[in-house]
C-alpha cells in the first residue's frame, strides 16, 4: 500500500513510551514477548537504544531497539502496529538507524529474521542486508529459523550510494521528523 506522506516522528523511546511499545510487543510476538520490565532496562542499558514512531496523533505505531558494541550493530527488534504496516513506519526506523550508526561510526549492522517473514527479509536485502547464515530453532514460539544478515561496511561507497537513493525516494513517501539525537 503506497502512503500519501504520512506524518511519522521517531525519537528515542522514553519510560513514557513503554506502554505503548509493549502493546505492540505482545500483539507482534505472541506469547513469547518481552517483558514491561525488560524494556525499561533497556532505555538504561549503555549499550542500547530504542526508538519510538509516532503518528501526527503522536501514537505510536512502531518501535526498534539495537545494540551497539564498537563499531557493530546488532537490531534487536522492530515492530509496527498492523494496521500500519505497509506504510513505510518500519523502513523510516530503519532509516533512523542508520543515520545515527553513522554519527557513531559504527561499520557493521546485523540482525535476525525469521525466514518465514518476507516482508522484513525484502527490506532489508533492499538495505543490502545479506544473508550469510541461519540460526536453526531460533524463534521459541515455533521452533523458526532465522536468517543471520549483515550489511557491508556502511561507510563502503556502494552502501552510501544505496543508502542515499533509497532515503531519497523514501522521502517522497514519508513526511519524516527525526528527533532521537
Amino acid at each position: 500500500m503506497k502512503t500519501a506522506n504520512m506524518d511519522i516522528s521517531i525519537s528515542k523511546m522514553t519510560q513514557e513510551d513503554v506502554d505503548g511499545v509493549f502493546e505492540i510487543e505482545a500483539n507482534s510476538y505472541g506469547p513469547h514477548h518481552w517483558s514491561k520490565e525488560s524494556f525499561y532496562n533497556e532505555i538504561q542499558n549503555n549499550i542500547a537504544t530504542y526508538y519510538v514512531a509516532k503518528n501526527k496523533d503522536n501514537e505510536i505505531v512502531g518501535f526498534m531497539g539495537a545494540w551497539t558494541i564498537l563499531d557493530e550493530s546488532h537490531i534487536t527488534t522492530i515492530a509496527i502496529k498492523p494496521e500500519y504496516k505497509r506504510q513505510h513506519i518500519g523502513e523510516s526506523l530503519l532509516m533512523n538507524f542508520i543515520e545515527d550508526s553513522y554519527k557513531k561510526f559504527v561499520k557493521y549492522i546485523t540482525l535476525e529474521v525469521r525466514v518465514s517473514n518476507e516482508p522484513a527479509i525484502n527490506l532489508y536485502k533492499k538495505y543490502s542486508f545479506k544473508s550469510l547464515g541461519t540460526r536453526k530453532g531460533y524463534y521459541q514460539d515455533n521452533n523458526e529459523d532465522a536468517l543471520i544478515m549483515w550489511t557491508e561496511n556502511i561507510f563502503s561507497d556502494n552502501f552510501k550510494d544505496m543508502y542515499n537513493k533509497n532515503k531519497s525516494e523514501l522521502v517522497k513517501q514519508v513526511n519524516l521528523t527525526c528527533l532521537s539525537e
